[in-house]
């Protein structure tokens, strides 16, 4: 009779099993929890959850009518390109046709408000054309190699169906007009542009590359072996699953026998991190818990591979040099303010000078509170880059409202740093108008090196 621990690791043989069949799939394959427990004579409950895990891992996908498909793990680099399937959800719109190309990705779109020829110039491969009701712009722009969405609740003719199916290239149909959906897809547009710039984990660690770790049963003669090998002193520890079970440290090695097996001294629960977090999240944390190695884990803590303070450190300067792509709210904010040349007798420091917008107005009409917030903490986030080339992580603000600050007021944000040291930072923040103090913050923050 099996024991528990066998029929754990049988479970987990059969799981594995499972994931490199699928990855054997062609691109495209369509396939079923009922038909891979056949072939491999396993249960459809195991099955399942190895479907849900490859999913996570995009190596399938689920669509709605269309089934489960093998399909290719996305780069991150296309991450900032709809799918036809996608946009179709934007706009709550209903596929009419080619629904073999929803994966397919949206390059740019055109609106057919002009005629069919001068339409026929914009429309390339990869493109969405977004018109009525004009069945020759339907059918000339599925010829190019474009998707078609049909606004104001008008629906293809059979024709041009047919043509949307043997080319597989969407057809959908929104009840909305042309300007809303228009609207709803450049919004999401920018949105993946904004998302683009954002640095994840898993931008920066080779999975395929493998990490140096030790396994369950090892020592810690193994231990100093492997740290001699690769001039490191911290490596995660693996149970027979590849599960992240401990970490092993020249700290934990310390006095301790060669004989003795590393699980006994190792740390047990240590800080792990998922792929999908950011790079700056990677940094805090590492900062944080002092910490120079962090294994990255899937949801079953399995190891995907390793990221050092240092990789992290190199990843956000690289970041911070590149170009802008996509304004996010602070951005928008801060628009209009400027580096004031106009310095006081007794003003040794920075300060930025600009104007509260009608947009910037709270309930009652005068400037957002959580507005002036964000400012003040902008103004601090620029002149630290400014004078000392760094970042740093908010940990706790205290803010003060004097006085209400009218809207279309001048206003100068005056950044003052009290304590500044390589870990940390204390600094005043002060908001005047022509009246004077306004508002006023204590933030204290810990620093970042990134550039």
């Amino acid at each position: 009779m099996a024991t528990n621990h066998e029929q754990g690791n049988e479970s987990g043989t059969k799981h594995e099993q499972i994931l490199q069949h699928i990855q054997s799939l062609k691109i495209g394959t369509k396939i079923s929890v009922r038909a891979i427990a056949k072939s491999l004579r396993v249960s459809e409950g195991t099955v399942y959850k190895a479907f849900k895990e490859a999913e996570a891992s995009g190596l399938v996908s689920t669509k709605e009518r269309i089934g489960t498909v093998r399909i290719d793990r996305k780069r991150r680099e296309a991450l900032d390109l709809l799918t036809f399937g996608e946009v179709a959800r934007i706009v709550d719109g209903k596929i009419c046709g080619g629904e073999d190309g929803l994966e397919k990705s949206l390059h740019k779109f055109v609106i057919g408000a002009m005629e069919l020829d001068a339409m026929l110039r914009y429309i390339d491969e990869g493109s969405l054309l977004i018109v009525g009701n004009r069945v020759s712009a339907h059918r000339c722009a599925l010829e190019q190699g474009a998707g078609v969405l049909i606004t104001g609740g008008f629906e293809p003719s059979a024709e041009v169906i047919r043509l949307a199916d043997e080319l597989s290239l969407p057809i959908l149909s929104s009840r909305h007009d042309t300007f809303t959906v228009a609207s709803l897809i450049n919004r999401a547009m920018y949105d993946r542009l904004i998302k683009r710039k954002i640095m994840l984990i898993e931008d920066i660690v080779t999975f395929s590359r493998p990490a140096d770790v030790m396994k369950s049963g090892e020592t810690v003669a193994d231990y100093v072996k492997l740290s001699a090998k690769s001039g490191y002193s911290r490596f995660p520890v693996v149970d027979e699953r590849g599960r992240v079970v401990g970490m092993m440290t020249a700290k934990d090695a310390v006095g301790i026998a060669e004989d003795i097996p590393v699980e006994k001294v190792m740390t047990r629960q240590p800080i792990t991190a998922a792929p999908n977090i950011t790079v700056t999240s990677a940094a805090h944390t590492m900062a944080a818990e002092g910490i120079d190695l962090l294994p990255i884990v899937d949801r079953h803590r399995k190891l995907l591979g390793v990221v050092t303070r240092q990789e992290v450190l190199d990843a956000m300067r690289f970041a911070g040099k590149q170009p802008e792509s996509g304004e996010t709210f602070e951005d928008l904010m801060w628009t209009g303010f400027v580096q004031s040349e106009e310095k006081a007798a007794d003003d040794a420091g920075i300060s930025y000078r600009g104007s509260i917008t009608p947009q910037m107005s709270g309930a009652l009409g005068m400037a957002s509170e959580g507005l002036l917030s964000t400012l003040m903490t902008q103004a601090a986030r620029r002149m630290i880059r400014e004078t000392g080339k760094r970042d740093f992580l908010l940990e706790s603000m205290t803010s003060y409202y004097v006085r209400p600050v009218q809207i279309d007021s001048e206003i100068t944000i005056k950044p003052k740093p009290l304590e500044l040291s390589r870990k940390f930072s204390k600094l005043e923040i002060e908001v005047q108008d022509r009246q004077g103090l306004a508002a006023k913050a204590m933030l204290t923050a810990q620093m970042i090196d990134p550039y």
